[in-house]
């Protein structure tokens, strides 16, 4: 069973915090009605000063959203890793995503969501 992955750029054009939560959950809610399992969201890390806020903030947004139970789960980018339980647990059912770049990388610039 192949699974649909989309790449969003959060941080493109270096949008307010409200501005990047307000397209995550546009993304989101588009992502879910393609059928889409899995996003990565590119949020940058602080590197300009703007990342470090974009990533906290809407990492913030997406416990709440598990909370909600309005997505699955999410995985931060300094955890996408073999050796972590849940990115384990999720390479096993999406064995493609072993070829991802940033796996094994520790990237604090991106959240894997899972919808």
């Amino acid at each position: 069973m192949g699974f649909a992955i989309k790449t969003i750029v959060v941080k493109e054009g270096m949008p307010s915090v409200e501005q990047a939560r307000a397209r995550l959950h546009g993304e989101i809610q588009v992502a879910q009605q393609s059928g889409t399992k899995l996003l990565k969201l590119v949020h940058g890390y602080g590197s300009t000063g703007v990342g470090g806020d974009l990533r906290i903030a809407l990492q913030a947004t997406l416990r709440q959203m598990i909370d909600q139970r309005q997505i699955r789960d999410c995985i931060y980018g300094e955890n996408w890793r073999t050796s972590d339980e849940r990115s384990w647990e999720l390479l096993k059912r999406m064995p493609e995503l072993k070829s991802d770049s940033d796996l094994g990388r520790g990237n604090r610039g991106i959240t894997l969501v899972l919808l």
